[in-house]
């Protein structure tokens, strides 16, 4: 049977709400390319990165903040290396205010939330201020959140959801992360 193109688009909006989860790879690249793209167009670009710390040397913020993007690495770093868990959720909430005055200024024609699911499934961050935030946006703001088990209020409010599936990775037979590759 043949398959029948999809409908073509043609509804204008202002703003969208992009979701990257699931357990692939690819979750960040993807958001932080949308990024780069937003950047190339004019726009005024902000990332907010929850879970990594100043420690990870992210390559794309070296190439980011150079072409004038605002990054706030306000994560802990991983929590299973965490000593003192109470100051790595403090951490956390610190990142969603910051990420909600970011969000509410409508400075940014782009906010990136990376990795802001783990510390809502975490309870550190209430989804119903993640959603409200989003939800009342100013028009132009578009926000793409990314981490693994995104909460369902959140891919509900998303315009667009990308599962990305794990079929096969290099860490799981040994392998390494390779710096310009992974990180």
């Amino acid at each position: 049977m043949p398959v029948s193109p999809p409908p073509r688009a043609s509804r204008r909006v202002h703003s969208v709400v992009i979701v990257n989860t699931g357990d692939g790879k690819g979750k960040s690249t993807a958001a932080f390319g949308t990024a780069l793209r937003a950047v190339a167009r004019g726009w005024k670009v902000c990332v907010i990165q929850f879970v990594k710390s100043e420690r990870w040397k992210v390559g794309e913020r070296d190439v980011a903040t150079r072409l004038g993007v605002d990054w706030w690495t306000v994560g802990d770093g991983f929590t299973w290396d965490s000593t003192d868990m109470e100051r790595t959720e403090a951490v956390a909430r610190e990142g969603w205010q910051v990420s909600r005055e970011k969000i509410e200024s409508g400075v940014y024609g782009l906010v990136v939330l990376d990795e802001i699911t783990y510390p809502i499934n975490w309870g550190w961050i209430p989804i119903a201020e993640v959603v409200a935030a989003i939800g009342s946006r100013p028009s132009a703001v578009n926000v793409i959140a990314t981490g693994r088990d995104a909460p369902a209020e959140l891919m509900e409010l998303a315009d667009t959801v990308t599962d990305m599936r794990n079929r096969k990775h290099a860490f799981d037979h040994g392998v390494r992360a390779i710096r310009g590759i992974d990180f």
